[in-house]
């Protein structure tokens, strides 16, 4: 195998794995040996320093794994600290809201309470770290359990769930109303 072609495994394996790798792994996926390795490692990155790379591979004991250069952390962080930017749907928002007032909640319930799929909103909300899978309800077919986290507090500036909005009562009379003729005007049509 050519020096370039090893270079570009290497690489592309110590991205991917965003961790560090064994040199024996690295042995195994190139069919070199270690001490060729270690020699490719090298001179990759004495290239990433030359052309001034904001990368190179960090010797780990006999592991390796590809890492930011230590003098651009703070450039890192700069992007770390930048607050997300969610675009909450109305179908977010109704999704995210039954879970955090029924949690733990099944994809079933949200749905019948919806009345449509919740696959996508749900995905998204798992997606922004708003809500998470806490475990697995005991009935046929073991449909998984959905809650909010953290970032769900710290996201709405609430220490609790306890500190959620209640509606009062004779609003949720009104809401059930809505929803019944709502119901009458689909099984109508």
């Amino acid at each position: 195998m050519d020096k370039k072609k090893a270079m570009s495994i290497i690489e592309a394996v110590l991205f991917a794995m965003g961790d560090s790798v064994e040199a024996s792994k690295l042995v195994h996926v190139l069919e070199i040996s270690e001490k060729e390795i270690r020699e490719i490692i090298k001179e990759m990155n004495s290239k990433y320093k030359k052309a001034e790379r904001g990368i190179y591979i960090l010797e780990l004991g006999d592991s390796f794994q590809l890492c930011t250069k230590p003098d651009l952390y703070e450039y890192l962080i700069k992007v770390a600290k930048a607050p997300r930017k969610y675009v909450m749907s109305d179908t977010l928002l109704e999704t995210l809201s039954i879970i955090a007032y029924k949690q733990p909640v099944t994809k079933l319930e949200v749905e019948k309470i919806r009345g449509v799929s919740s696959d996508h909103a749900v995905n998204r909300l798992l997606e922004f770290n708003l809500i998470q899978e806490l475990g697995r309800l005991d009935a046929p077919g073991r449909p998984l359990l959905f809650g909010t986290t953290e970032e769900f507090l710290r996201t709405f500036g609430v220490k609790t769930l306890g500190d959620l909005p209640r509606i009062n009562p004779e609003q949720m009379e009104d809401f059930k109303k809505q929803a019944e003729e709502e119901a009458d005007i689909k099984v109508e049509i």
